[in-house]
């Protein structure tokens, strides 16, 4: 989802999450209406912000099974930490506390916590804001996996390249509404953003 500030990105997915009521309109996540059903749809998605919010005093483990037995999940020791190496977080980093952390290390993490909870959809909200480009690259290929497992991705983003390698569908939004809608397959990179400013001209 592409949109200038305040174009109703974040808005939207506040309404998936249950966090505001939409003035119209239904929104739900594997089947469930998150009005009628708020604590169950939560059950089936994952959330990742721009900054994930971590325990700062725990480390990256202590956090993962922290939010896996949240969300009703519990691993071993073991598969904790085969979750956060697929995730790209550096091994020596597991056991460190998420104080040290950098931006892209919390994001490894909070996509582990998504792995953990077998979430079948992910919000994401400007996730790879900040992110150096190897960063953004291995969470763009993080995406790609959760993608070809069937997980359903919204993902709100500036990034303009990272949508087109990531997306199967492009959205652009303003002023609180749709107004475009294509196939990232169908767009290049060029057309993709031609045609982003060319909507943010009106």
């Amino acid at each position: 989802m592409l949109g200038a500030n305040g174009a109703g990105k974040t808005t939207t997915v506040n309404c998936f999450l249950n966090f505001i009521k939409p003035t119209s309109g239904l929104a739900r996540i594997n089947g469930i209406d998150v009005q009628e059903d708020p604590i169950g749809s939560k059950k089936h998605v994952a959330y990742i912000p721009e900054n994930v919010m971590l325990y700062r005093n725990m480390t990256g483990l202590e956090n993962l099974r922290y939010f896996s037995k949240l969300g009703g999940h519990d691993y071993s020791a073991d598969e904790y930490r085969a979750l956060l190496d697929r995730c790209g977080l550096q091994r020596e980093a597991v056991d460190l506390y998420i104080d040290g952390y950098s931006k892209g290390m919390r994001q490894k993490v909070g996509i582990a916590i998504a792995l953990a909870k077998q979430a079948k959809a992910v919000l994401l909200d400007e996730p790879t804001s900040g992110l150096d480009p190897k960063s953004s690259n291995e969470f763009s290929e993080l995406l790609l996996e959760l993608k070809a497992a069937g997980v359903a991705i919204l993902m709100v983003t500036h990034d303009l390249f990272r949508a087109k390698e990531t997306g199967t569908r492009l959205g652009i939004m303003r002023q609180g509404e749709l107004v475009r809608e294509m196939l990232a397959d169908e767009v290049s990179h060029t057309e993709i953003e031609q045609i982003y400013l060319e909507e943010m001209k009106y």
